[in-house]
């Protein structure tokens, strides 16, 4: 997944000793940085002895003493904000140097299996996207359309998409499982890229939908794979491997952008 990205107030760390029995409270800081209004999750812990601001794909985070006052927390994030700003940039790039807008502001691409497409915004009567012959995207937007609207109509897209390119994979693999996945679930997954539930289910994460199609293939592979070996061992890889022999150059690929797909995914089906 790489490396957590974060800036820490001077001070020592956590006191020894047991701390004390008060309550984690968390909320989100609203905040004006080098022009820019970021939303911050923050969370005034009782065992935090000092300021800590992180970055990674779930966003920027704000660690903070019980007692600390919003005027301190404040002036550590903008103390901090040409480097917060720079990670969480970084996040939002593509590989071509293109950064994401967001979906009221009309980008003019837009990522998909691996690859930033261009979008043509059309108005029409209901919100929709099509994918278009040439590769390109087909927003169409009514009129009424807000972020909400958007953000709904990109969604059922990469759903769409992702099921597209799982269908045939599946389909490939079947005869040689024990049994057939009960169903297919895409949803966006704080770290995990895939999940086997013991009724069969298959969850997989949706950003895997804006990764080339072989990074989606081989997550599908692992977790069929779980069904004839509900473990990691020897065996498994084995399993795995068979299947798709080039599986570590995926697995490599994940692990050196996963964080980052992770990112763009949430910033783009964000709707405030």
């Amino acid at each position: 997944m790489g490396r957590l990205l974060q800036r820490a107030a001077a001070g020592s760390g956590p006191a020894a000793g047991k701390p004390r029995a008060a309550t984690r409270v968390r909320d989100v800081l609203q905040l004006e940085v080098e022009g820019k209004s970021l939303q911050i999750q923050r969370l005034r812990d009782p065992r935090c002895r000092r300021m800590r601001l992180v970055v990674d794909e779930r966003g920027a985070r704000l660690s903070m003493p019980q007692r600390a006052s919003q005027a301190a927390a404040e002036a550590f994030v903008r103390d901090n904000g040409v480097w917060l700003l720079a990670q969480m940039a970084a996040l939002r790039v593509g590989e071509d140097g293109h950064e994401d807008r967001p979906l009221s502001e009309r980008p003019a691409r837009l990522p998909l299996l691996g690859s930033e497409r261009a979008v043509h915004w059309l108005p029409a009567r209901h919100t929709h996207v099509l994918l278009a012959a040439d590769g390109s995207l087909q927003f169409h937007y009514s009129a009424q359309a807000g972020q909400a609207a958007l953000v709904r109509a990109l969604a059922e897209f990469y759903q769409a998409q992702a099921r597209a390119q799982i269908g045939p994979e599946t389909a490939r693999w079947l005869p040689g499982l024990p049994r057939a996945p009960r169903r297919f679930v895409f949803k966006q997954m704080s770290s995990r890229w895939g999940s086997l539930a013991p009724d069969g289910t298959v969850a997989l994460d949706l950003s895997l939908v804006l990764a080339p199609p072989a990074v989606l293939q081989y997550v599908l592979v692992h977790e069929l794979c779980h069904l004839i070996q509900p473990n990691h061992s020897a065996a498994f890889w084995a399993e795995v491997s068979a299947r798709m022999p080039a599986w570590p150059d995926q697995r490599q690929w994940l692990a050196a952008e996963g964080r980052r797909l992770k990112y763009r995914l949430r910033s783009l089906l964000a709707v405030a």
